[in-house]
């Protein structure tokens, strides 16, 4: 199988084109390492050193036909999104509907890497099902469920096969420190430094954690399925950060406590995901616990640490 990956020197990319490599498949990697980094892409694939919202990156997707599209280049910040919503509406919103013009003019199926926390807000009902209403409360949740809903026009317009999976939020190796997103690896930085993280708010917002490795499971059985639809991708666990944040100083091995500061623009209170649907339709279920992963996580931190000194 031919697959167009976009965001695949990033993170959850990165994990995902090791996987179709592995497998056999071939892997088009296309990004522009805004945020990616050259040392995660697999020697196996194919790079294009390109921004998604190009002219350029849609003829690669008419050049080359992918018989699927795995899009996962994004701008993944809440804050940043509150900040700055036009930028995000451009890479979040814009850069998708390139690709998935050009994926109805290949023929091409596409597979969404969405967000479920973000797009349901603070639901009355958890953990939250598909069917419970979406009302994102930050840009970003808006953009997301903005291309899911041109997703289904496509589907219904053009016959376009696609696959939005709706990720809780996503941690593991190769997650990077820098920035607002992805508070697993922002703690194990700061913590493996000898510094204080900072909590934003009092730290009684919960999240539901899944392990990037289950990400991939969920992506392959997506890109392999022949069905369309929404899926949420979680372990319907809440976990406050407060708790969190335990749970990795544990780990690492210090006693350093967090500070708390100003609560982010943007943050909801509570988030878990129902992934019910995704068990039922595409046989997925997680594998790796919090704690479990944490371990896996905060070993990788600490190798990266001692390479470097």
């Amino acid at each position: 199988m031919r697959v167009l990956l976009t965001g695949g020197a990033g993170f959850i990319g990165s994990h995902i084109a090791d996987a179709l490599v592995e497998r056999g498949d071939e892997v088009i990697v296309v990004d522009d390492l805004s945020t990616g980094c050259r040392e995660n892409l697999n020697p196996g694939v194919r790079f294009h050193c390109l921004d998604v919202r190009s002219p350029q990156a849609a003829r690669l997707v008419e050049e080359l036909g992918p018989d699927v599209i795995c899009h996962h280049a994004a701008q993944v910040s809440v804050s940043r999104s509150v900040r700055e919503p036009v930028f995000d509406a451009e890479v979040n919103l814009l850069a998708g509907l390139n690709l998935l013009e050009a994926a109805r003019r290949a023929g091409a199926r596409f597979v969404f890497a969405s967000t479920g926390g973000a797009l349901y807000g603070d639901a009355a009902v958890l953990p939250t099902p598909e069917d419970y209403p979406a009302r994102p409360v930050s840009p970003y949740g808006v953009s997301k469920l903005a291309f899911e809903h041109y997703l289904h026009c496509y589907g219904a317009q053009h016959g376009v096969s696609y696959v939005a999976l709706r990720y809780a939020n996503v941690y593991g190796p190769r997650q990077s420190p820098h920035g607002e997103a992805g508070v697993v690896a922002i703690f194990c930085q700061r913590l493996l430094a000898g510094e204080r993280p900072v909590i934003h708010g009092d730290g009684r917002q919960t999240r539901d954690y899944v392990h990037v490795s289950d990400i991939v499971r969920a992506n392959l059985a997506a890109i392999d399925a022949g069905l369309t639809g929404h899926f949420n991708v979680g372990t319907g666990r809440q976990v406050d950060v407060n708790h969190l944040f335990r749970l990795i100083a544990e780990r690492i091995g210090t006693e350093v406590e967090a500070v708390h500061g100003p609560p982010r623009p943007g943050d909801q209170r509570t988030s878990a995901l129902d992934a019910s649907l995704i068990a039922e339709r595409l046989g997925w279920r997680p594998r790796v616990g919090l704690e479990q992963g944490l371990e896996e996580t905060a070993a990788w931190f600490r190798a990266r640490v001692a390479a470097a000194r």
